[in-house]
């Protein structure tokens, strides 16, 4: 059983990587009504609940923002932001169904990226580059 997130008065998050078959990720585009980067390139996650671990807070945040389930199956990436309180954990995850239901008030639009075309969008969050570099070196694409 995997442990909670320890609670060390910083902020913790998740970040959420699913592949497909044919090399491609699900990636979102975050909802214009965002108050942190708005309409922004990212790979789905979110805040993590108090004693709550990064696969229980991958499952539930994928429900939330775009209404399917997902069977988390690794952690590949941890990763504190030096300029910030916040700490984020990277989960592959299998989807349960590709029938997403978007929350208009977090995800604008679901896309799907090769690793390269995340890494180099124009619009992607910074964080988004040293994820894709955990994800190569993690072998993920057999997933």
């Amino acid at each position: 059983m995997e442990r909670a997130i320890p609670e060390d008065g910083r902020v913790h998050g998740v970040i959420v990587a699913c592949p497909r078959e044919d090399g491609r990720w699900l990636l979102i585009r975050r909802s214009r009504r965002e108050r942190f980067a708005p309409l922004a390139i990212c790979f789905p996650g979110g805040k993590a609940e108090p004693g709550e671990s990064a696969r229980d807070t991958a499952v539930r945040e994928m429900r939330e923002e775009l209404g399917i389930g997902v069977e988390a199956l690794r952690l590949v990436w941890r990763h504190a932001i030096p300029e910030s309180n916040l700490v984020l954990w990277g989960v592959v995850a299998r989807l349960e169904s590709t029938a997403f239901v978007l929350e208009p008030a977090e995800v604008d639009e679901a896309l799907w990226m090769t690793l390269d075309e995340a890494a180099k969008h124009p619009e992607a969050l910074p964080s988004t580059v040293p994820f894709v570099e955990a994800l190569r070196g993690h072998a993920t694409h057999s997933t």
